[in-house]
């Protein structure tokens, strides 16, 4: 088993809908166990699309599957989500991507991990902070302390988890 982490955000349609229907399909994949999900977050959009506020969340999981796997499974639901990629940085239905995928550091032409962008991204480490075990909660907090990032993120309550019900 390894130990995921993922960032998923919304911020089309029916934003809090998205976010649980991608922990849902997580959760009901058999190669994905232990799943935890950090408390829902509003940001602001990066880059140069005028666009509206992000709900972001992260994950941390436990699961078989190679990085790759985990990469196509993450397609996967996007795909359920009808995610399209038209603008680079543009609004989407749903986003999911692979921050940390173990100890291990891939840079291939279509996955890269640790996330490049992760360190600048304060939307993406304030969640992680609250899902990551004990012995990556500190690099997690020297990451946000070193981050230039300067977008709102305002964590406005609890994920509610509704794929046990």
């Amino acid at each position: 088993m390894t130990t995921a982490y993922l960032s998923i955000g919304s911020n089309l349609g029916e934003r809090q809908q998205h976010l649980q229907t991608a922990v849902t399909l997580l959760k009901a994949h058999p190669a994905v166990n232990q799943v935890v999900v950090s408390g829902l977050y509003q940001t602001e959009p990066v880059g140069p699309v005028q666009q509206d506020d992000f709900l972001n969340i992260a994950v941390r999981l436990e699961t078989t599957l190679t990085a790759p796997e985990l990469l196509d499974l993450l397609h996967e639901i996007e795909q359920a989500g009808n995610r399209e990629r038209q603008i680079h940085w543009g609004p989407r239905t749903i986003d999911l991507d692979i921050l940390w995928f173990g100890e291990a550091v891939i840079n291939t032409a279509t996955l890269q991990v640790p996330h490049p962008e992760m360190t600048n991204r304060l939307f993406v480490l304030a969640p992680l902070r609250e899902v990551a075990t004990p012995e990556r909660v500190a690099t997690v907090t020297e990451l946000i302390a070193a981050t230039t990032d300067t977008k709102q993120v305002m964590r406005i309550g609890e994920f509610e988890d509704h794929a046990n019900e």
